[in-house]
């Protein structure tokens, strides 16, 4: 507990008028006011000081119908006046990246292949990459968005992402200087949850977004906020064991190494490199099966979380022809199987509605929360 300073009042404040105006569209200086709690006084103040900055305009006359008196004069968000850049690190050969407004509207998408995607070169890669992407952009960009594997703090440090041999990397920081802006910095699965709760249609809920790349990670958000956990390694699904010696004669072979020194683990099965291995050369029957195993074992894995949690949606981000159909729908029945009708009766396991730039927007709210307060 601390004295609460006026700035970090004023912050608050301006937080609470942009976020109304983000999710509610235009409205009058007394709409904010009702809407805030915030006085006249207060709203005008902070309304001029945004106008100002270049986030906000007066774009006409409320002219809703109900209303008595003089007409007020509507100000809305400036959705083009600045632009983000985001970045996605989620697959094993390639940096995907945008340019997006302050809507989440996405102007550019780009990709570029890392020459290694690992250590010291993936980093200069993903600088590179970023300096294209802010290059790109025709509007002063508000700030970087990044989604990196691996279990990353709130200052936006890497602890650790063993499929890039990224070990305590100050990311953010060392972005941030590089580039003379602001970057934030989380998980790709907790950045691909934060894009699918913001633009890609949640129905509100428990929601689980299973990111599915070069490794597995989950972004789990609840009761509107994302769940970070103890040491923010909240959703490392991908290494927990699916399968184990007793599993060696099932359909699934042997347990494998997994790049964190254990075997068995979900990622060995699930991660994209993994998937087309496994579905090499066979036919579209036995091609379905595969999957189908893979999936059960995915379901087994997924099953005390959701009833733990009582989700109500799990969204599987990563390649439809990979995690759609024979996969998808066994992870689901597994999941039946093994809780209690009244906590998975109504989940909702789909494709994500966002496709790739399910992490992207979800890096764009990075930016979007940690420059402006908007969630």
């Amino acid at each position: 507990m601390s004295k609460v300073l006026a700035p970090d009042a004023r912050a608050h404040h301006r937080s609470m008028v942009l976020q109304h105006l983000f999710h509610q569209g235009p409205g009058s200086r007394a709409d904010l006011a009702r809407s805030t709690s915030l006085t006249r006084v207060t709203v005008s103040d902070l309304v001029a000081e945004l106008i100002t900055d270049g986030l906000l305009a007066e774009v006409g006359q409320d002219s809703r119908e109900g209303k008595v008196g003089k007409p007020g004069t509507l100000v809305g968000l400036q959705t083009e006046a600045f632009q983000i850049v985001a970045v996605d690190l989620t697959d094993d050969a390639l940096l995907h990246g945008a340019v997006l407004d302050l809507s989440g509207a996405v102007l550019e998408l780009r990709t570029a292949r890392f020459t290694d995607p690992r250590g010291d070169a993936a980093y200069a890669d993903l600088l590179a990459f970023c300096q294209q992407l802010v290059a790109a952009a025709t509007r002063p960009v508000l700030g970087v968005g990044v989604g990196s594997p691996g279990i990353v703090d709130p200052s936006g440090t890497v602890l650790q992402a063993p499929n890039r041999e990224w070990y305590d990397l100050p990311l953010a920081q060392r972005l941030g200087a590089a580039l003379g802006l602001p970057v934030h910095v989380a998980n790709d699965a907790d950045t691909a949850a934060l894009g699918e709760f913001t633009y890609g249609g949640s129905a509100g809920g428990g929601l689980l977004v299973l990111n599915v790349g070069q490794g597995v990670g989950a972004g789990i958000v609840l009761g509107g906020a994302l769940v970070a956990g103890h040491a923010d390694a909240a959703g490392e699904l991908g290494h927990v064991t699916a399968v184990d010696e007793r599993d060696d004669d099932g359909p699934l072979g042997p347990a494998l190494t997994c790049v964190c020194g254990r075997t068995g683990c979900l990622e060995t099965l699930l991660a994209v490199p993994a998937l087309r291995r496994r579905l090499a050369g066979l036919d579209a029957a036995a091609s379905d099966a595969a999957r189908a195993a893979v999936g059960r074992r995915l379901g087994v894995v997924l099953a005390p979380v959701v009833s733990a949690l009582n989700l109500a949606e799990v969204v599987l981000c990563g390649p439809a022809e990979l995690l759609d159909g024979p996969l998808r729908e066994a992870a689901l029945a597994a999941i039946a199987e093994r809780t209690m009708p009244v906590t998975s009766r109504d989940l909702r396991l789909r494709m994500t509605t966002l496709g790739e730039a399910a992490p992207l927007t979800g890096a764009a709210v990075l930016v979007l929360s940690g420059q402006l307060g908007v969630t």
